[in-house]
């Protein structure tokens, strides 16, 4: 055996960790760090389309954040649909993983049946409920002019007032069923005993729910909201798929405006500045839910 292999086999059963994570941390600075120090540095610099070169531009694509109406437009659309469409998923997969939360026959097959529009691709997603929302053929909005509810001159997702509704439903079809998931598995991690002194006590349905079960699902509530929420904060399949962020700008997202600014406009370091603002905000905001809902890893 020679020496180099020797010292590979000791660095191997060794009680280091490093050389089992060593793939994982040139993971993380490839696909990772690297990326995000190029974009603040990409943020300071703009593409020259005459010269084919980024130039440098200081803080000037910083300085017109602030002053783009665009810009602002786009971040009150990303936070009205990241509140309603969360608050909704939320209060939805709560009650129907409290409906699954059950032995009888049939309900394990409708639990797996909840992981099938989990594995549809988004864009797939939108293209669905583009035709489910077509103002000439879509059930939906057949079913809606029907019971009264919508004006057949104002088509679903052409109309500024309905529009970002359109899209939500899309994101809450597909994506209740996760946190139906994430609550049955809270449910069945239980502890029986304290329903069972609520069931001595005469406790009724709401009384348990409220003072029993809510408070012990707490930490799987706020891990739940947590994962959705950031993923929520950098929707955009739906609005590129369905809408394009029209009509107007009633359906633009920051990730949307991003994508626009970057690959339509040509302006790679305006781009680079909106999607960093996105991080910060993200880091922001999930930083602050942890610490006020005392959520521990």
């Amino acid at each position: 055996m020679t020496l180099s292999s020797q010292g590979i086999k000791r660095i191997l059963t060794g009680d280091s960790a490093l050389p089992w994570l060593a793939p994982l941390l040139a993971m993380l600075v490839v696909f990772t760090i690297y990326p995000l120090i190029y974009n603040i540095w990409l943020s300071f610099h703009e593409y020259a389309p005459f010269r084919r070169r980024l130039e440098p531009v200081g803080t000037d694509n910083w300085q017109a954040l602030f002053s783009d109406e665009r810009f602002w437009d786009s971040l009150s659309v990303t936070f009205t649909y990241f509140g309603v469409v969360l608050i909704i998923q939320v209060v939805l997969g709560m009650a129907i993983a409290l409906l699954l939360d059950s032995e009888q026959k049939g309900f394990g097959v409708l639990r797996a049946l909840l992981t099938l529009t989990l594995v549809i691709p988004p864009a797939i997603t939108g293209m669905m409920f583009l035709l489910i929302e077509d103002p000439e053929f879509g059930v939906l909005t057949w079913l809606l002019e029907s019971l009264g509810i919508l004006d057949g001159t104002q088509p679903i997702l052409a109309t500024g007032s309905t529009a970002l509704m359109g899209v939500m439903l899309a994101d809450i079809w597909q994506w209740t069923p996760f946190m139906v998931l994430i609550f049955l598995a809270g449910l069945r991690s239980l502890p029986p005993e304290p329903y069972e002194a609520a069931m001595l006590d005469g406790a009724s349905s709401w009384q348990t729910f409220r003072r029993i079960t809510l408070p012990l699902m707490g930490k799987v509530i706020a891990v739940a909201v947590l994962i959705r929420g950031i993923d929520l904060f950098r929707i955009f399949d739906y609005m590129f798929v369905m809408t394009s962020g029209g009509p107007g700008t009633s359906t633009y997202t920051l990730s949307l405006y991003a994508w626009q600014q970057t690959f339509s406009f040509i302006k790679w370091g305006y781009g680079a500045t909106i999607s960093l603002v996105s991080l910060i905000l993200i880091l922001v905001i999930a930083n602050l839910f942890i610490w006020v809902a005392r959520v521990r890893w």
